[in-house]
């Protein structure tokens, strides 16, 4: 039967750096607060594209697309990171 590679039989495969704690706890600090901007800031773009008839012109669905995108964007990843940066771990584990 083949065996299991794991990451220690390649050390090589995947370089890790070791980092201080708080250089972990800023860069989750960061992704918090650019996840918490960008997802107030798309939808009040997605919202004023709605609630305003004069902003609905074929040019402007270009951009509540691009708004639509980094919203669901914002909302599935920036949770994510902020709770592997405070882990200081992948949370996701090795299948993950």
């Amino acid at each position: 039967a083949p065996q299991k590679m794991t990451v220690q039989d390649a050390p090589r495969a995947f370089p890790t750096v070791d980092v201080p704690d708080h250089a972990h706890y800023t860069i989750g600090v960061v992704i918090l607060i650019v996840g918490i901007t960008g997802t107030l800031g798309n939808f009040l773009v997605f919202y004023a594209f709605c609630r305003s008839r004069s902003l609905q012109t074929p040019a402007n669905i270009l951009i509540i697309n691009l708004a639509i995108s980094d919203f669901l964007m914002s909302i599935t990843q920036s949770p994510v990171f902020f709770t592997s940066s405070l882990y200081k771990h992948w949370i996701f584990g090795e299948k993950g």
